[in-house]
């Protein structure tokens, strides 16, 4: 046979096994998953995550009928036993989730028990998910990480060595070395759940996760991509992290039912920083629901598990000291214990609030007079801003 055509037939029996063999990888990929298209990473380096949203189960099967007779210690949202003795077996995630516009709509706020939220530098805010009951009867996607910040971790503190979720973080010398601290805290290797010592499969990127209307590919930064189930499990099994150990020493807030009565306050609008619209947030009352509906540079702020618009029972507005940027990577500083001032709305009303936090592991605290303020139960969202921000109610 010709040394050409035997080339030649090696090449076609070779894109025949490629191709079936191809076929059989992608036949076994779970649901939902596809592979990377256009300018990114190789289709067999980096899968798109198996997550559907809806597709995944919780720690529990909840009936509908089930009584919920129990309080949730983040938020004050009722239960049913079955939930109660699930969370009771791990420990609260604070999940580092990012806002750029490509990024959005991110997935698992609406899931959350708590959001905080700030600048994370060029005044593009960045988001800390606290999620713990909400999360026992459904998987709940977690996206898109990103990285760590100091004042954050600070924040995270609160609950007692939480589970802290990121892809690496700050790390340069000086106040804002957020990876140093995790270190000093003794988190790292216990309940530092950072993904560049992790991977895959607890974390996966997804380059498909949203469409960009540029037709773009999404940027790498904007793809990784969590669960509350896969966390769960690799801190189980890698870390051997069952239960909460610092339930005794957190302190939750105190909460109360739905007022009978609203106020008159419908709306409230704020910026982070002047000038940066796309981070601009307005919240409407809904009396139905006695919630508010949260709308962000101008577009309603949905969560892509659901698709639905994100709303809060008490929308909470601390206001501290902001410094920086005070290096070349535009990291920023915020006090985040002694005492300030705060909005709280909640039941169509505007409670001007003193935040009080002693120490960076002691409990974030709302009150009015010295008495600790009754919060409504369900998703609480902390805006931290600036002194000197205008809050328009």
């Amino acid at each position: 046979m010709p040394k050409k055509t035997f080339f030649l037939l090696l090449t076609v029996i070779y894109l025949i096994t490629a191709g079936v063999s191809f076929a059989g990888f992608y036949a076994v990929l779970p649901q939902g998953t596809t592979t990377t298209t256009g300018g990114g990473p190789s289709r067999f380096a980096q899968l798109i995550s198996p997550l559907v949203p809806g597709a995944g189960q919780g720690a529990v099967d909840v009936s509908e009928d089930a009584p919920r007779t129990e309080e949730c210690p983040l938020n004050g949202k009722m239960y049913t036993v079955a939930e109660r003795e699930a969370w009771e077996k791990r420990t609260p995630l604070a999940v580092m989730i990012e806002n750029h516009t490509e990024a959005r709509p991110q997935s698992g706020l609406s899931s959350s028990d708590v959001v905080y939220e700030t600048v994370a530098e060029g005044g593009i805010t960045r988001f800390m998910a606290m999620v713990y009951c909400g999360a026992q009867a459904q998987d709940v996607i977690l996206a898109p990480i990103r990285s760590a910040r100091t004042y954050f971790i600070d924040w995270a503190s609160t609950y007692q060595e939480p589970l802290y979720v990121h892809v690496g973080g700050a790390n340069l010398p000086g106040p804002s070395d957020a990876l140093g601290q995790l270190e000093e805290y003794g988190w790292v290797g216990t309940n530092d759940l950072n993904q560049f010592s992790i991977g895959f499969p607890t974390f996966a990127r997804n380059y498909n996760r949203v469409e960009l209307a540029s037709g773009k590919t999404l940027a790498t930064e904007h793809t990784m991509e969590t669960s509350s189930e896969r966390l769960w499990d690799y801190s189980e099994e890698n870390r051997g992290i069952t239960t909460w150990e610092g339930a005794d020493e957190f302190e939750p807030w105190t909460f109360k039912e739905d007022a009978e009565e609203f106020g008159s306050v419908t709306s409230i609008a704020h910026d982070f920083w002047d000038g940066y619209k796309d981070f601009h947030v307005e919240w409407t009352f809904n009396p139905e629901a006695n919630t508010y509906a949260r709308v962000m540079g101008g577009e309603p702020h949905t969560d892509l598990n659901t698709g639905e618009q994100i709303e809060a029972k008490n929308v909470i507005v601390m206001f501290t000291t902001e410094r920086g940027p005070i290096n070349e990577n535009k990291h920023m500083l915020y006090d985040t214990t002694g005492s300030g001032d705060a909005l709280i709305f909640m039941d169509g009303e505007a409670v001007e609030a003193t935040w009080t936090k002693p120490s960076r592991t002691g409990a974030l605290s709302f009150s009015v007079r010295g008495q600790d303020v009754e919060l409504n139960r369900g998703l609480t969202w902390i805006a931290v801003v600036s002194d000197d921000t205008e809050v328009e109610y």
